[in-house]
């Protein structure tokens, strides 16, 4: 990052560089998806009630806490590259860390493996929706200084 933008400019960095990689990046969450589905999938296939039991409350919080920080936020009057950030931090549950350590603890086919999965499944989609709404709302923000 600062060897590109100490080269190019940071105008390059944010509007080029970055750019390239979008598509990259959006593959590898999915391929994620699918890997931790793999492990999962059966399990989470043959009990449909207990992914909803996981998954509704998870999908309420997320954008809950989203629109109660992005609000703040907007409220506050903050610039929108502050406003963005602040609500997909604090809408995040960092499901990464929370699978590795279940499944080091109680192992793959753990109960625990399991409502960690399906937060990452639920997540992802989830968080791709908020930054399309935050990207999509930028004008309600003033701009930043």
């Amino acid at each position: 990052r600062i060897m590109v933008i100490r080269r190019k400019g940071v105008e390059y960095f944010n509007n080029v560089f970055i750019k390239k990689f979008n598509n990259y990046m959006v593959c590898g969450l999915l391929l994620t998806l699918i890997i931790l589905f793999s492990f999962q999938g059966e399990t989470i296939l043959n009990n449909p009630l207990h992914i909803l039991l996981i998954a509704v409350p998870l999908v309420l919080q997320t954008v809950l806490i989203f629109f109660v920080a992005y609000g703040w936020a907007k409220w506050w009057k903050l610039p929108h590259d502050v406003a963005a950030p602040a609500g997909m931090i604090g809408a995040s549950n960092f499901f990464e860390l929370a699978v590795a350590v279940a499944i080091s603890l109680f192992g793959l086919q753990s109960g625990a493996a399991l409502a960690t999965v399906v937060g990452v499944l639920v997540e992802v989609p989830v968080m791709l929706m908020l930054v399309r709404i935050a990207n999509n709302t930028r004008s309600w923000f003033p701009a930043t200084k």
